[in-house]
């Protein structure tokens, strides 16, 4: 599965390579398969301007699924967008974690991408025991996202 990663912000350095084996981990404790998925993480005003564009709601959100194809191992599942400025202001009000919030941004948009919704009741519990489901066992593997590590100045 091919993971291709765009990072157009700096509010939040992050490792290319743990947000392939996230997504990869989510996607095949899912039981789905595909083969591409694309992940955007974005600034404040670019996540405005897409929740505008295709919400028509211009205030900030934390993340945005896009769905592509919908069946078959050779689909592009795909595109989903990360802000990870709102992670980090929403972990600084919750005293929480901006990437730990990020990751679940990120599980929340691959739901989305397979099929879960939350719009009504019964489907935000459903979304919500998946979210949990899949932070727990991130967690446990070691691969929620964390603080990159420049390599340039480890010793």
């Amino acid at each position: 599965m091919i993971v291709n990663i765009l990072d157009q912000q700096q509010a939040l350095p992050l490792s290319h390579e743990q947000v392939k084996r996230l997504v990869q981990t989510v996607i095949e404790l899912e039981g789905e398969s595909c083969s591409e998925v694309n992940v955007y993480f974005v600034d404040t005003p670019t996540i405005c301007e897409l929740h505008e564009q295709f919400f028509n709601d211009p205030s900030p959100t934390d993340c945005m699924s896009f769905p592509m194809d919908d069946e078959g191992e050779d689909r592009l599942l795909g595109e989903i967008f990360i802000c990870p400025a709102t992670a980090i202001e929403y972990a600084a009000l919750h005293k929480g974690n901006a990437y730990q919030e990020t990751s679940l941004y990120i599980v929340h948009s691959l739901l989305h991408l397979m099929g879960y919704g939350d719009t009504e009741e019964e489907e935000i519990v459903i979304m919500r025991e998946a979210e949990k489901r899949h932070m727990c066992n991130l967690q446990l593997l070691g691969l929620q996202l964390q603080t990159k590590i420049d390599k340039s100045t480890k010793k």
